[in-house]
């Protein structure tokens, strides 16, 4: 926080969104890249690459607002277009996702 700088944590293969947001941590912010196996109404399958910024209540201002701060640029230099948010990790399930992704159909 005092260089800030965003540094890679934790990187997993193969995780489901309820194992992801088990690895969460209740009160801190964090970006995620999700790449998500997501079939189509026309049965077509995707694996749109998603960025959610999950920031639960209880964070402390100041890193929400480094998180804030430095979303946009993320966003940007890694050239994500499907962007979410949360403020509650309990939130993060396959159906929210799902819901998030109908917007880009």
């Amino acid at each position: 926080m005092a260089k800030q700088l965003v540094i890679l944590e934790e990187e997993y293969e193969d995780i489901s969104l309820d194992d992801l947001r088990n690895e969460l941590p209740e009160r801190q912010p964090r970006y995620i890249v999700y790449s998500y196996k997501y079939t189509h109404v026309d049965g077509r399958v995707s694996y749109p690459l998603c960025f959610i910024f999950s920031s639960p209540m209880g964070c402390k201002p100041e890193q929400q607002m480094m998180y804030a701060g430095s979303k946009n640029r993320l966003v940007q230099i890694a050239e994500l277009t499907k962007i979410f948010e949360t403020r509650n990790a309990d939130d993060l399930t396959e159906e929210w996702l799902k819901n998030q992704l109908a917007f880009f159909r």
